[in-house]
């Protein structure tokens, strides 16, 4: 059986997920003992080891090329790439991680530092969420999801993002409905079914977590 090893509420573990779920390939998730090791870890059949989302992402895209997540098209792929890049980078560092550090449990982010909730970190990252939110809607209104009609890496790589950061409620969709409307379209995919099925011990999610309608 191949295996996953993951942290549950990780952007990079979720975005590892999401794409054996697009391959629809089986697998074991295991969640790691360790929030400081380089995750997530990915064991193919054959015992290939792909440590680090990159190496995840370079091993299931060349070993299962029949959903393709990166398109060859270079146009759409240099796309695909570039809001990858910005979902880990800019994203990542100005909302997701001001947020989701501050609010979920070191053991399941992989977060630097253990220390009480700073709300002044926390409101930072709320406006730089919502400063993103209208381009995210933006482009999903021109192009149906992120970068093309399918379902791109582009897509996976956000929602990831954001779906750790609605877990505790932080993504204000009512003001944001174009960006709303595209999360609901990744959020119904099949893929998306073991993100929406995660519960932290003495932390649930809001009630709209797991609901395709809100």
């Amino acid at each position: 059986m191949r295996r996953l090893i993951h942290l549950t509420l990780s952007p990079p573990s979720r975005v590892a997920r999401l794409m054996l779920g697009e391959k629809r390939l089986s697998f074991d998730p295991s969640a790691s003992e360790d929030p400081h090791a380089h995750l997530p870890v990915f064991v193919d059949l054959d015992g290939t080891r792909c440590t680090g989302l990159w190496a995840v992402i370079d091993h299931l895209e060349g070993t299962y090329p029949e959903r393709a997540l990166v398109p060859e098209d270079p146009a759409i792929r240099a796309e695909t790439l570039r809001w990858f890049d910005w979902a880990m980078g800019p994203l990542g560092e100005r909302a997701t991680r001001k947020i989701l550090y501050e609010k979920a449990a070191q053991r399941f982010t992989g977060a630097p530092t253990i220390g009480a909730p700073d709300m002044n970190v926390v409101r930072q990252g709320r406006e730089a969420l919502k400063a993103v939110l209208p381009v995210i809607g933006k482009a999903a209104e021109a192009n149906g999801n992120l970068v093309a009609r399918d379902c791109l890496l582009a897509d996976l790589a956000v929602a990831a993002h954001l779906s750790a950061l609605d877990y505790f409620g932080e993504v204000p969709w009512t003001e944001y409905p174009a960006a709303g409307e595209w999360y609901l379209r990744i959020k119904s995919r099949p893929s998306f079914r073991s993100l929406l099925a995660d519960r932290l011990p003495g932390q649930p999610p809001v009630a709209n977590y797991a609901e395709l309608d809100f």
